[in-house]
Formats: C-alpha cells, sequence, structure tokens
C-alpha cells in the first residue's frame, strides 16, 4: 500500500477490501511509507498503525521520507519550515497545534515509533521500499536517502538483480506504473482520492498478481 498522507479514510476502505479479498487467509499488509503531511488525518492514520490489531493482517509499515522530515524537524535536526513547507503544516493541525508548538505536542511515542520503521522490506523475490534502491549497489549498502528520496529516472525498468521492486515516492495519477523490474504504486491518493493496492504471491515473482482500486 504506497502513499496514504493523512488519509486514514482510504486506508480503511483499502483494510476492508484486503480482508475481504484474502478470505480469512493469513498475510501480510506492507505500507510504503509517507503517512503524514498533505492529507487531514496525520495523527490518526500515525494512532491506527501504532496500534494495529488485526489478527490475519501482518502489518510491516515502512518509512517514508515525510516521517523523516517530521522526526528530524521535531528533533532539530531539520529546520522546522522545510518540513511545514512540505505538507507538515496539516500534520501539525491534525494534532491541534501550529509550529510554535510542535516539539512540545507530538506524543513521544508517535515520534519514538517513527524513528523505529524499517527502510525496506525483502523476500525471496520482491523489495518493498518507500522511494527506491540502487540496481548497482547489495541491499546492505543501500543508502538511506535512496531509499527515502531517489526518484527514478522516467523510462527506468531495472529491479535489483532477479527481485522486483515495488515503491512509492513518485506520485502520478496514472499509478500503478508496471514494468518488468519494478513497480511504482503512488497514485497521489491524498489529492486523487484514489490508492491503488498492490497484491503479491509468494513464489511468484515480477509485478502484482492483482491490484485493488480503492477510491473515496
Amino acid at each position: 500500500m504506497p502513499d496514504l498522507h493523512g488519509r486514514l479514510d482510504l486506508f480503511e476502505r483499502a483494510v476492508a477490501a484486503i480482508l475481504r479479498h484474502a478470505k480469512a487467509t493469513c498475510c501480510k499488509l506492507i505500507t510504503l511509507g509517507d503517512y503524514v503531511d498533505r492529507g487531514p488525518e496525520s495523527r490518526q492514520l500515525v494512532e491506527r498503525l501504532l496500534n494495529w490489531r488485526e489478527p490475519t493482517l501482518r502489518l510491516i509499515a515502512l518509512k517514508g521520507n515525510h516521517e523523516a522530515m517530521m522526526w528530524e524537524a521535531c528533533n532539530g535536526f531539520l529546520e522546522m519550515e522545510r518540513w511545514l513547507g512540505n505538507g507538515g503544516k496539516a500534520t501539525l493541525a491534525s494534532y491541534g497545534v501550529d509550529a510554535r508548538h510542535a516539539r512540545d505536542a507530538i506524543p513521544k511515542d508517535h515520534l519514538a515509533w517513527i524513528n523505529l520503521l524499517p527502510l525496506m522490506h525483502v523476500d525471496r523475490d520482491h523489495i518493498f521500499v518507500h522511494a527506491a534502491v540502487d540496481p548497482k549497489l547489495a541491499l546492505a549498502q543501500q543508502n538511506e536517502a535512496t531509499l527515502l528520496w531517489k526518484r527514478y529516472p522516467s523510462g527506468f525498468e531495472k529491479g535489483h538483480g532477479r527481485r522486483h521492486v515495488v515503491h512509492g515516492h513518485d506520485g502520478t495519477a496514472a499509478a500503478p506504473v508496471v514494468s518488468a523490474g519494478k513497480s511504482n504504486l503512488d497514485g497521489l491518493a491524498w489529492k486523487t482520492g484514489r490508492l491503488v493496492v498492490g497484491i503479491y504471491v509468494n513464489g511468484r515473482p515480477g509485478p502484482a498478481a492483482d491490484y485493488l482500486d480503492i477510491s473515496a
């Protein structure tokens, strides 16, 4: 599931659709980061993920660049204005505060959860990541800036070795944008009201076996 940016409504509809599709079969829900900023319910979405309780749906929540900016700004490692200029004002509004009180008002458990989010999830056939991986480097050597911020050049189709890369970050209303090596699922859900969820099957390499198209 790609970038949500505070769209708790789309997330809840997507979870319901996934559970119907899974028909009580245990599976994983991998969220590709960018839960906060731009949309209206960042705080509520963070709380939903932090307090996850779905017995047949194991959550693997990855970090996006917007979570990284939020954490850095609230801990004094990034100018607050840079975060606010990238959608952070909407996040603060969901917490009921403005920039003057940001560092005191964001719950410490929210920031601790963000800090511990993994940067990618790898299985035998796929790599799930917020932004991109460098196909020339081993997975253990990937740079955090690449994983969180990089945008692939237009027309780039490579994955990483034999693994198919599944990412968000590079929003386009045309999502999903799929090639043999990688898939971009980010359909600008916060803006378009359309969320694309890819369904990947263990032992089946390459692109998604199916998609769930969730609309507001």
